[in-house]
């Protein structure tokens, strides 16, 4: 396997962790490196990968990482446009996007333009924007290599196709701490409760998320533009083992599924290595040991979020940023908490019914479109 030469983006988040951990199996060259606010990380990073370039997301921790790295020739960057000069390096191939939230979406389409293949783990990126960058990556000839367990698992039973069209996509869900609770239930639930995710090790915000299952509903729009289906052609199933990360159905009928124990370095490599496999980390499925795979239809009364969703990405324009605006903003005031748990949903509602929208779709109009669902969410609280 040839070595490639990346940059991470969120390299001290979750993902950007196990991406790192996952590079000795696939040979990569690790040109750019950013983060948070994290220095003690960025710096062990560095010194480890040496890479060119290392950014971290304001100035002051910026400054205080190039002290701590003045001993190497690393040049330290901080913000906005050290991100986007992260995303563009010339010498790297492969950009990883594992940066949380709308931050993701501008370098990713700097590296598009750039030429770069998009390992890509920042949802939002699609969710607000799958018009434009799906168009951008045709226009530029470079591959959109999915991250996400379930978008990884439509991607690798996708391989098997041929000239054959997806009649169907079927995402996984775990159901999140709260399966099987009612909406009168969820009323009293807690920060640290909505934090406790049973099958996967996350960031805050992508568990708060998970909780409430709006995670699942971005994930339906993001497969909407990743395979160009209609959100009517895309279902959602709780399956609470995370043993099966997803499925793709044909027009005869016939169900391919990809499985697996859940574990994140799995996907992540794959997008990596793509078209190539080589051996992973993550121990290997045994189903004599799981015993059972269990599904279950999600409860849309007490999770409404999946009905949000769905109804967003029926609407295109600008709606699915509206929604994703919103969300992160909601998500926010619960995890500083400042609003109840089910408030989530109803103040993402509230986004979806005040903001205009428009039709067409440009970037700036993407982006006024979260600044505005953002602050109807704020000014509510």
């Amino acid at each position: 396997m040839m070595k490639k030469r990346i940059a991470i983006l969120g390299s001290t988040g979750s993902i950007g962790t196990q991406t790192i951990d996952v590079l000795d199996a696939v040979g990569a060259e690790v040109a750019a490196l950013t983060g948070n606010r994290n220095v003690k990380r960025m710096e062990e990073q560095v010194r480890k990968l040496r890479p060119k370039l290392a950014v971290l997301s304001d100035e002051a921790a910026a400054k205080e990482l190039r002290i701590a790295l003045a001993d190497t020739s690393v040049e330290v960057c901080a913000g906005e446009e050290g991100l986007r000069r992260a995303a563009t390096m010339e010498s790297a191939e492969l950009v990883v996007t594992a940066v949380v939230g709308m931050v993701g979406l501008v370098p990713t389409l700097e590296a598009i333009a750039a030429g770069k293949d998009i390992a890509l783990a920042n949802k939002e990126t699609l969710v607000c924007a799958g018009e434009l960058v799906m168009q951008a990556a045709q226009e530029k000839g470079v591959k959109i290599l999915p991250v996400d367990s379930e978008h990884s698992a439509v991607f690798q039973c996708a391989q098997a196709r041929g000239e054959n069209p997806l009649a169907k996509i079927i995402l996984t869900a775990s159901g999140g701490p709260f399966f099987g609770k009612t909406r009168a239930e969820l009323a009293s639930v807690t920060l640290e409760q909505a934090l406790r995710h049973p099958n996967w090790s996350m960031g805050a915000k992508i568990t708060i998320d998970s909780a409430t299952m709006f995670n699942k509903g971005l994930e339906l729009i993001e497969a909407m533009w990743l395979y160009g289906l209609p959100p009517e052609a895309i279902d959602i199933v709780i399956h609470r083992e995370s043993i099966v990360h997803s499925l793709i159905e044909f027009a005869d009928g016939a169900v391919l599924a990809q499985l697996g124990l859940p574990d994140m370095r799995l996907p992540i490599q794959y997008a990596l290595t793509y078209p190539e496999r080589v051996p992973c980390k993550v121990p290997h499925l045994s189903l004599a040991e799981i015993g059972k795979l269990t599904f279950f239809t999600p409860d849309e009364e007490a999770f409404p979020a999946l009905r949000i969703a769905r109804n967003a990405a029926g609407e295109r324009g600008n709606a699915c940023a509206i929604l994703n605006g919103a969300n992160e903003a909601a998500v926010d005031l619960f995890l500083h908490d400042k609003i109840g748990f089910l408030e989530i949903p109803e103040l993402v509602e509230r986004a979806l019914a005040d903001v205009p929208r428009c039709g067409g779709l440009t970037l700036a109009q993407v982006l006024e479109a979260d600044a505005m669902a953002r602050e109807t969410v704020y000014s509510a609280r």
